[in-house]
């Protein structure tokens, strides 16, 4: 039983810190120009699960998304979550911009 229990706390935990973590690293999500740097958020929220290069990992390769999916189609996977990815992880005006951002990878 114990072993159970540690391992849904190690497994929650290891989720949070890799989708749910607030990504502040001290660098800013806008650019000087105050417009959302898209791929910043990406590297802070999503990478630790679609890789740095968007090439995969625990999460579906990103680096030609765009050739797959609409922009809708991708903010709807941001907001809706989908397989093991919950959903929100970026919400409002960042979501749209990553999801542009997303769609312009092909």
């Amino acid at each position: 039983m114990k072993k159970l229990l540690m391992t849904m706390l190690f497994g929650t935990a290891l989720v949070l810190a890799a989708c749910g973590g607030d990504g502040d690293n001290g660098d800013s999500e806008e650019t000087s120009s105050g417009e959302i740097n898209a791929e910043k958020i990406v590297s802070n929220k999503c990478s630790s699960c679609h890789g740095g290069n968007l090439e995969g990992g625990m999460g579906p390769a990103l680096e030609n998304i765009g050739a797959e999916l609409s922009k809708d189609q991708i903010l709807t996977t941001i907001q809706e979550g989908k397989g093991n990815m919950p959903p929100n992880i970026i919400e409002g005006e960042e979501a749209e911009a990553v999801a542009k951002w997303l769609a312009d990878k092909k």
